[in-house]
């Protein structure tokens, strides 16, 4: 398939992304670059110091909100992407109506606990929607330990084990490469329906 192949059959695809921090932010630009039509990205916080070592996003930035930045920073990479933003704090009460339309949702939380609510909203209410996770990038090094694993509707990409903490923080080199192994998952569904 060329690029251009590609292009054409991407335009007409909406690919969620619930979270814009490292994951969130690179996926959604790798998306954009290879031409996605729609991208519906939700988050709450802002652009802060500490998520320069691995968000795209950029120091005149600082304090804005991170889907209005992500949006501009998009919208110079690729104008003719529609995006659709959602300033709030996903719950299980705004996830579906978000989402309910998309061909493919991309998880990209920091916090255990919200990808757990999102897993669980999506498999009892949207149990065929594609859900492409991110699990396990914190830290340097072990590039062989990052893998795919697919179980029904859920793909899963990292190493599944590196937990984010204070002496184990998440950084550019794995965070980028576990956003772009589920951008590349994401290709691989659409692509191939």
């Amino acid at each position: 398939m060329t690029f251009e192949e590609i292009k054409n059959k991407l335009k007409n695809c909406t690919v969620g992304i619930a979270g814009a921090g490292g994951l969130g932010s690179n996926c959604a630009v790798a998306l954009a670059r290879v031409g996605i039509g729609t991208l519906i990205i939700s988050d709450f916080d802002i652009v802060t110091e500490s998520n320069l070592n691995r968000q795209y996003f950029f120091k005149d930035q600082l304090g804005q909100k991170k889907v209005l930045a992500l949006k501009r920073n998009i919208e110079r990479i690729n104008p003719e992407v529609n995006i659709i933003t959602h300033d709030i704090r996903l719950s299980e009460n705004n996830i579906v109506d978000i989402y309910k339309n998309c061909d493919v949702v991309v998880e990209a939380f920091d916090l255990a606990e919200m990808k757990k609510m999102l897993i669980e909203t999506f498999l009892s209410a949207l149990p065929e929607m594609p859900l492409v996770l991110g699990l396990g990038m914190a830290g340097w090094g072990k590039n062989n330990d990052i893998k795919f694993r697919k179980s029904e509707n859920l793909y899963i990409c990292g190493d599944e084990e590196s937990e984010i903490a204070e002496e184990n923080p998440p950084l550019a080199p794995r965070v980028g490469m576990v956003a772009n192994m589920q951008a590349n998952t994401v290709l691989e569904i659409l692509l191939n329906k």
